[in-house]
């Protein structure tokens, strides 16, 4: 089957409209990403993280510019390509690259691995490896919140193949029936695993889908950072203000295959390099340069110091322990005969 064409649109550019110290800690935040990821897939290549992994390696931009534009109190619901949530959420980069080893520091143990983050503290309430399965998730943290009066926003993540499951329209009817304070932030990179967007959906505008639902939806260039923390600034206070759900749709790309299994045969490598011009950090350092708030001394120093964390985080890892063979089915089964 011949691949779909994605053209890529322009690059992000003009002026940075954030002082210095928030835009650099978007940054920081983009780098902490892709440095982490870029080890994971060494790691994974070296036998040291087993089972599935999906990278999130061009779509920093969605994950850093929406969580910057929510509150530590609100709820955050992801998917399988999870990573970065958390670690912009919060999550310490030692007990995240442990989890993705599997060792007993991880932030559930061990047990989860990397399609199923989870940190109570900071309200990241799971990655979720079934697709479309945090979207009746977070209808129900939002109808919890509704019922006791609070102020709490539920941000939902997922891909645009989740737009095709039940799920996904039993979750945002609701939600608009209810009025439930959710955020729905789809990560459309135009491909459901291996299949483009045309091909499974007949409407392949997301937002008009969304819309009929009866909830306000509204499209960001996911590849600019800038654009999707301004979208989901604003998409958050209409949210918290009592109006009810919104749709939020943050056009980007991956860079890399679906996971490491993908043999990548559904799209041309000429379409990934023409979207690598569209890389949110390498575009966004620009601008920063541009705006004079960014010097080339001050990104090698910023991007040293976040090698510098992955590095330390891999060596958490490795010292990690194993969970004990008698532990293996804690949390699994109940015992027969043990007390309800």
């Amino acid at each position: 089957m011949t691949p779909v064409d994605h053209p890529a649109p322009p690059p992000p550019s003009g002026p940075v409209p954030y002082d210095k110290d928030f835009a650099l800690s978007l940054l920081r935040d983009m780098l902490r990403i892709r440095r982490l990821e870029e080890k994971c897939a060494e790691l994974y290549g070296a036998g040291k993280i087993r089972g599935f992994l999906h990278l999130y390696i061009g779509e920093e931009a969605v994950g850093v510019g929406a969580l910057h534009a929510l509150t530590p109190e609100d709820n955050i619901v992801a998917t399988y390509r999870e990573h970065g949530h958390a670690l912009v959420r919060g999550m310490d980069m030692g007990v995240l690259m442990a989890e993705m080893y599997g060792k007993r520091e991880g932030c559930a143990r061990g047990h989860g691995g990397s399609m199923h983050l989870f940190d109570r503290k900071t309200r990241l309430f799971g990655g979720n490896a079934i697709v479309g399965g945090g979207l009746p998730v977070a209808a129900g943290l939002g109808l919890a919140e509704k019922m006791q009066a609070g102020r709490r926003v539920t941000a939902c993540f997922f891909g645009d193949g989740a737009m095709a499951e039940g799920a996904f329209h039993e979750s945002m009817n609701l939600a608009a029936l209810w009025k439930l304070p959710v955020l729905f932030c789809c990560e459309n990179n135009l491909y459901a695993m291996g299949t483009a967007l045309e091909r499974y959906e007949s409407q392949t505008n997301l937002c008009i889908k969304a819309a009929s639902y009866n909830m306000p939806a509204v499209a960001a260039d996911g590849m600019d950072i800038v654009a999707v923390h301004d979208a989901a600034k604003q998409a958050a206070a209409l949210v918290r203000s009592g109006g009810g759900p919104v749709f939020l749709e943050l056009r980007t790309y991956r860079f890399r295959a679906h996971s490491m299994y993908d043999a990548e045969l559904y799209r041309q490598k000429a379409e990934v390099e023409e979207w690598k011009t569209r890389g949110p950090i390498h575009t966004f350092t620009a601008r920063l340069k541009a705006d004079g708030k960014l010097s080339e001394e001050e990104f090698l120093a910023l991007d040293a110091a976040v090698n510098d964390e992955v590095a330390k985080a891999v060596a958490f890892a490795e010292a990690g322990t194993w969970e004990q063979v008698e532990d293996l089915l804690k949390d699994v089964y109940t015992p027969t005969g043990a007390a309800p």
